[in-house]
């Protein structure tokens, strides 16, 4: 799968992507594979199992396709939070000290 992006920057993972379409798409498949899948189960139809180990394999799909743009965000706003703190216990350390 060549056409599914894997590096991110923090600006182009912040941005709507064929990436983001793709997991949009993958998740309502998922969805209704892993809800058909799980009621056909339950009533032991061989279908149901195999639908279910396709919303599976789909939801598997989704998240190796959309993992990566979101650990990037996530890197992103974890160093921003950080340095905000930082910032943060700056000011209270020297309100502090008067």
């Amino acid at each position: 799968m060549g056409f599914i992006r894997r590096q991110w920057t923090p600006k182009q993972a912040d941005e709507w992507s064929k990436e983001d379409w793709i997991a949009i798409v993958l998740s309502v498949l998922a969805y209704v594979a892993l809800t058909v899948g799980s009621v056909l189960s339950f009533l032991l139809l061989t279908s149901g199992f195999i639908i279910l180990g396709l919303g599976i394999a789909l939801a598997g799909l989704m998240y190796w396709v959309i993992d990566p743009k979101l650990r990037t965000i996530s890197i992103e706003y974890e160093k921003k939070q950080k340095d905000y703190l930082l910032q943060l216990e700056r000011i209270q350390k020297w309100e502090e000290s008067e």
